[in-house]
């Protein structure tokens, strides 16, 4: 278990902007009891270099989602995660870096607007992504976390025109998430050039950090993703080593080579 829990005495976008200065950032996600020691696991990639976690709280129904998350998913599901205890069990522990929570906002309006944000406080969360959730329909949402000092991010396609692109680079809270394709999540071969533009787009409108997420699936593909970008996401291809077996060391593993190949590839300073 990580010794000391991070400060939150910042914003979620103050701690990445600050960060970002200093390396590309680097965001694990964790679907939450994908495994019988996910916490350790959580554990495991912070020591191995991330910058903030990401928890996939499961849901029935996944809108983006890949094969390998939906897999995830259902595991997690079969084992008795919820929302409520996957919130709980996270405050039971202390870790090192900001928690994001990533999951529907079906979930999160059957659980209460303020109960979910207390409780997701209390578990060390710092923000929510929430793919179903429109800006336009968000300002309930979005108004009760600010309220509590959660910051809701907002995805950035690269089919977003650019009038829309400024309102999300606008309104997102703690960083862009640049999804690097059409499509569902999911580890792919290599990261098209979608990805480069996208975050060039997003950098000229916003000094948010803008994060590149699908189909990062190891150091290579990390690296090129974040050419333009200040940081990645890893999801399925971590999620995948878990679900064939790997011990929480040898999943964790990835996280440290792409934690290598990024800060080999853009030293700091």
């Amino acid at each position: 278990m990580s010794d000391t829990q991070v400060k939150k005495q910042e914003s979620l976008e103050a701690y990445l902007t600050e960060r970002r200065g200093q390396r590309r950032l680097l965001m694990p996600y964790v679907t939450a009891g994908v495994c019988p020691d996910w916490l350790e696991l959580v554990d495991a990639v912070i020591d191995a270099g991330a910058d903030a976690i990401e928890i996939g709280i499961p849901f029935s129904d996944p809108a983006i989602d890949g094969t390998t998350i939906q897999e995830a998913t259902v595991v997690a599901l079969e084992a008795g995660m919820t929302p409520a205890r996957c919130l709980t069990e996270l405050s039971q522990r202390q870790f090192g870096v900001p928690l994001i929570a990533m999951t529907h906002y079906n979930l999160v309006y059957r659980y209460g607007h303020e109960r979910f944000a207390d409780d997701l406080v209390a578990a060390g969360g710092w923000g929510t992504i929430l793919p179903d959730l429109p800006m336009e329909h968000g300002a309930d949402w979005t108004a009760i976390a600010a309220e509590r000092g959660i910051e809701n991010v907002l995805l950035a396609a690269p089919v977003t025109s650019d009038a829309r692109l400024q309102r999300v680079a606008d309104e997102s809270g703690g960083f862009v998430y640049v999804v690097s394709t059409m499509g569902t999540t999911g580890a792919r071969a290599g990261v098209d050039d979608a990805a480069t533009v996208l975050a060039t787009r997003v950098k000229s409108m916003t000094n948010k950090p803008a994060v590149v997420g699908f189909g990062i699936s190891n150091g290579e593909t990390a690296v090129t993703a974040a050419k333009a970008a200040d940081g990645v996401i890893i999801a399925s291809a971590l999620m995948r080593r878990i679900l064939e077996g790997q011990s929480v060391e040898e999943a964790a593993s990835l996280v440290a080579e792409v934690r290598a190949a990024l800060d080999e590839a853009y030293p700091a300073g």
